[in-house]
C-alpha cells in the first residue's frame, strides 16, 4: 500500500475512534487521567513561578506518567496478550483503545518536552545554574570528570551481549540504559549489509546519581551522567568498532494480582515479595528513546518485546525528566522552591501547640484542616498515648507511612511499654509494598498484634483508636481522616481528619475495628459507611433522597469533591437525579467518567477540577437533605475498587463547627478561580480566570469561625457555571 493511501487509512481509523468516544455518555478512565496530567502540566507553564517550581511539576508529570504505563497500560496488556475482551467506558474494544491512549500520550510527551526545551530550559544560566555537555567544561573539570568515571562509574558498568550464543537480557524498568550496536575491526572494510552487527545493552546502575555536579562561582553545572558513559564507552569495547549508541529507557507492566492465601501471614507476605519481583520483569509497555537512535536496534526491540512502532516514545531533550529532583534538592537551590506559609490553629484552637492532647479532644471534636493546620496533634495523640499510664490499647490501620516514622516509632515505644496495639498494615499499598511489609515486621517483632491486610481486599480506610481508662470509666479517642498516617505527605496533600471522643462515632469504630480484626458482622452503623459492606448503596439511596426532596420543592443537591469518579451504577444515578432537575455539583480532581452538561443526560450536573500547589486530596460528601445537611469525610473515592475491593469508610460530621468547616471547604473550593478547571461535555478542561482571584491555597490559612456556612447555596454556583458556559 502506498504511504499517502495508508496514512488515510489510519486517519481513518482515528477519526473512527474520535467519533465512538464521542458518542458515549461515559468518558475512559485512562484518558481522563491523562487529561489530568495535561492540568498538572499547566503548573509547569506558569510563568508567575519561579524556574524551580516548575522543573518540580515537570518531574510530577514524568512520575505520573511512569505510573500510568506501569499500571493502566500494563493492564490493558493483560487483556491484549491473553486475547481477552475488553469494551472501554468510551466504547472502544482494546486495540482501538490502546492506539487511542498511545495518541493522546504522545502528543502530551512532545508537549512537555516543547516546554522544557523552549521555555524552561532557557531559564537555567540567570537561575544560576547549566544543563551542561563535556564541551562546556574546561580542562581541569574535563579531568575531573574522567576521574570520576575511571574511579567510580567504570568499575560498575557491565555490557550484556545479545546474539546466537547469548540470550535476550532482562532489562531494568525506568532505568538509562545504553543499546550499543558494535562490528568487529575485521569487518571495517565490508559494506553495511556484509558487516556482523551485534547488539548490547549497558545499564545505568540505580545507584549513580543522575548528574554528576560541579560547582563554580557563578553557576552550579549539571552534566547528565549518560553523556559522561557515552563519551567513555569504547572502554568497554576494546577491538571492536562502536557503530552506534542508543540511550533508552522502558517502562514494563506492574499491574499484577495477587494470589492470596489465608492460612498464614508468612504465605502472603511471601507472595507479595514475589509479585514485586515479578513486577521489575514484566512486560514492556512503553520505549523512550533519544532523537537520534539506531533503527537497528529499534527493530530488534520491538520484535522481542512484542511492541509497535507507536510505542516508541522519542524524545528531544534528556530522558526520564524525574531526575529533576536531584537539581531541586541541591544546597543550592532546596530553598528556591515556593514554602508553604505558617500553619494556623484549627478552627476552636488558640495555639497550634497543645499541651495536653487528651484534654483538648475530650472539650469538643476537632476538625483537622491540612496542611493549612499540621499534623502534629495527630502525631501527639499517639506519643503522648505510648507514655501515658492509663491507656490500654492502641488500634489503627496504616497504609502508607513515611520514612523513619514518628507514627511507628510511637506504636513501638508503645508496645515495649507493655500496651495492647493492633494495627492492619496494609503490605500491598502499590509501589510502598516493601517499605510497609520492612516496618510491619518491626511492629510485630515488638509485640503488637499485626495483621498484614486482608485476603481479597485493601485496607485503604484511615482510623485510629486509643483506649484510655480515666477512673470510673474508660474513653475513646479517634482520629478518623481522609488521609494517610504520614508526617511527610501531610504537608503537601490537602486532606481532613478528625479528632473525636463523640461516643455516637467511637462505637462505630470499635464495631469496625471489630470487623477487621476478627469475625465480628455488625448489623448497623450509626455515623459510619463502609465497603465493602453497603458504601455505594448507601450513597445511591442519599442520592434519590435529595431527588425525592426535590421533586417535593423541598431544598435538595448533591456535592461531592473527591479524587476519583469511576463507578458506573453511582454514574448512572447521578445522570438518572440530573435528569429530574436535581443540581449536582462535582469537585473532581483527577478521573472522571461522567459527562457535565449533555443535553438530555447530565445538564444539571457541573463538574470542576483543582490542580495548584497542593495535591486535592479530602473526600467529602454533602446531600442537602431539605435544608439539614448532612455530610461526610473518608478515605473513599467513587470507584468500583473502593466500593468493592477496599476496606473503607466514610464517617459523617455531627459536631457543628467541624461540620460548618467541611461546608465551607466545599464552598470555597467552588468558589475557587485561581486553581480551577471546568469539565466540558467533551471530557475537555477549560482553565477558569478572574481579574479578582479567589486562591484557596491562601485563603484557608486566614479562615475565622465568622467565615463559616452551614449549607451550600446552589442556586448561586448553577447560575454561575451555567453563565460561564455559555459565556464560552
Amino acid at each position: 500500500m502506498a504511504p499517502r493511501e495508508q496514512n488515510r487509512k489510519v486517519d481513518k481509523s482515528t477519526q473512527k475512534s474520535n467519533d465512538t468516544i464521542a458518542k458515549s455518555k461515559f468518558i475512559s478512565r485512562d484518558l481522563s487521567w491523562l487529561k489530568f496530567d495535561e492540568r498538572v502540566l499547566d503548573q509547569a507553564r506558569d510563568t508567575s513561578k519561579s524556574l524551580f517550581d516548575r522543573l518540580k511539576f515537570l518531574a510530577i508529570t514524568a512520575s505520573n506518567l511512569d505510573e500510568f504505563f506501569t499500571i493502566r497500560m500494563g493492564s490493558l496488556y493483560n487483556y491484549i496478550d491473553l486475547g481477552k475482551e475488553r469494551t472501554d467506558y468510551c466504547g472502544l474494544r482494546e486495540v482501538p483503545f490502546k492506539q487511542a491512549i498511545i495518541n493522546d500520550a504522545q502528543e502530551f510527551t512532545q508537549e512537555k518536552h516543547r516546554l522544557f526545551m523552549e521555555e524552561i530550559l532557557p531559564l537555567f544560566p540567570e537561575n544560576g545554574l547549566l544543563l551542561a555537555c563535556l564541551d562546556d567544561l574546561d580542562e581541569d573539570e574535563k579531568e575531573e570528570v574522567a576521574t570520576y568515571f575511571q574511579r567510580t562509574i567504570y568499575p560498575m558498568l557491565t555490557p550484556m551481549v545479545f546474539d546466537h550464543t547469548h540470550t535476550f537480557p532482562s532489562l531494568l524498568a525506568k532505568t538509562l540504559i545504553f543499546g550499543v550496536v558494535t562490528v568487529g575491526l575485521s569487518d571495517k572494510k565490508k559494506t553495511r549489509n556484509e558487516k556482523e552487527q551485534k547488539i548490547s545493552f549497558v545499564q545505568i546502575p540505580l545507584n549513580l546519581k543522575r548528574f554528576y555536579v560541579i560547582e563554580r562561582e557563578d553557576k552550579v553545572l549539571f552534566i547528565p551522567i549518560e553523556e559522561i558513559i557515552r563519551h567513555h564507552l569504547q572502554v568497554l569495547y576494546r577491538n571492536v568498532e562502536i557503530e552506534s549508541t542508543t540511550l533508552f529507557r522502558i517502562t514494563r507492566n506492574g499491574d499484577f494480582d495477587l494470589v492470596e492465601h489465608e492460612d498464614s501471614d508468612t504465605d502472603f507476605v511471601d507472595e507479595v515479595k514475589k509479585k514485586i519481583k515479578d513486577r521489575r520483569l514484566g512486560r514492556v509497555t512503553r520505549v523512550e528513546v533519544e532523537k537520534f537512535h539506531s533503527d537497528f536496534l529499534l527493530t530488534e526491540m520491538l520484535k522481542r518485546w512484542n511492541l509497535d512502532r507507536s510505542d516508541i516514545f522519542v524524545k528531544n531533550s534528556i530522558l526520564d525528566f524525574t531526575s529533576f529532583w536531584q537539581i531541586l534538592k541541591h544546597a543550592e537551590f532546596k530553598t528556591q522552591m515556593a514554602v508553604n506559609p505558617a500553619v494556623v490553629p484549627a478552627l476552636g484552637l488558640k495555639s497550634v501547640v497543645i499541651d495536653d492532647i487528651f484534654d483538648t479532644i475530650k472539650r469538643g471534636d476537632i476538625l483537622l484542616h491540612h496542611p493549612y493546620n499540621n499534623f502534629e496533634p495527630v502525631i501527639q495523640l499517639l506519643e503522648q498515648a505510648a507514655d501515658d499510664p492509663k491507656v490500654l490499647a492502641i488500634k489503627i490501620t496504616l497504609y502508607r507511612i513515611s520514612k523513619n516514622s514518628r507514627i511507628s516509632s510511637a506504636l513501638l515505644r508503645a508496645a515495649e511499654q507493655g500496651k495492647h496495639v493492633s494495627v492492619l498494615f496494609e503490605v500491598k499499598a502499590r509501589f510502598d509494598e516493601e517499605n510497609n511489609i520492612k516496618e510491619a515486621t518491626k511492629l510485630q517483632k515488638a509485640g503488637c498484634f499485626v495483621i498484614y491486610g486482608i485476603p481479597g481486599l485493601k485496607t485503604h480506610t484511615k482510623l485510629l483508636q486509643v483506649i484510655r481508662n480515666e477512673g470510673n470509666h474508660v474513653v475513646s479517642y479517634a482520629h478518623l481522616s481522609s488521609g494517610n498516617y504520614n508526617e511527610d505527605t501531610a504537608k503537601l496533600y490537602t486532606d481532613i481528619g478528625l479528632l473525636t471522643t463523640d461516643t455516637r462515632i467511637t462505637q462505630d469504630i470499635s464495631e469496625f475495628f471489630n470487623v477487621i480484626t476478627g469475625h465480628s458482622m455488625p448489623t448497623h452503623y450509626e455515623h459510619l459507611i463502609t465497603a465493602p459492606r453497603d458504601m455505594r448503596n448507601r450513597l445511591i439511596e442519599m442520592i434519590e433522597n435529595e431527588v425525592k426532596n426535590h421533586q417535593q420543592g423541598l431544598p435538595a443537591g448533591v456535592c461531592w469533591k473527591i479524587n476519583s469518579l469511576q463507578d458506573l451504577k453511582t454514574m448512572e444515578a447521578l445522570y438518572k437525579a440530573s435528569q429530574a432537575g436535581l443540581p449536582v455539583l462535582l469537585i473532581v480532581r483527577g478521573i472522571c467518567c461522567i459527562r457535565p452538561q449533555r443535553k438530555g443526560l447530565s445538564e444539571n450536573i457541573f463538574i470542576k477540577s483543582i490542580v495548584g500547589e497542593y495535591l486535592e486530596h479530602t473526600r467529602l460528601y454533602y446531600f442537602h437533605n431539605a435544608g439539614d445537611p448532612k455530610i461526610y469525610g473518608g478515605s473513599a473515592d467513587v470507584m468500583v475498587r473502593s466500593f468493592d475491593r477496599r476496606i473503607e469508610s466514610l464517617f459523617e460530621l455531627v459536631n457543628t463547627r467541624a461540620k460548618n468547616l467541611a461546608i465551607t471547604i466545599l464552598d470555597w473550593n467552588l468558589q475557587d478561580t485561581k486553581n480551577s478547571y471546568e469539565m466540558q461535555e467533551d471530557g475537555t478542561y477549560w482553565k477558569i480566570e478572574s481579574d479578582v482571584p479567589f486562591d484557596i491555597h491562601t485563603k484557608f490559612y486566614e479562615i475565622k469561625d465568622e467565615d463559616l456556612v452551614a449549607e451550600l447555596a446552589f442556586d448561586k454556583f448553577t447560575v454561575s457555571l451555567d453563565t460561564k458556559l455559555e459565556s464560552k
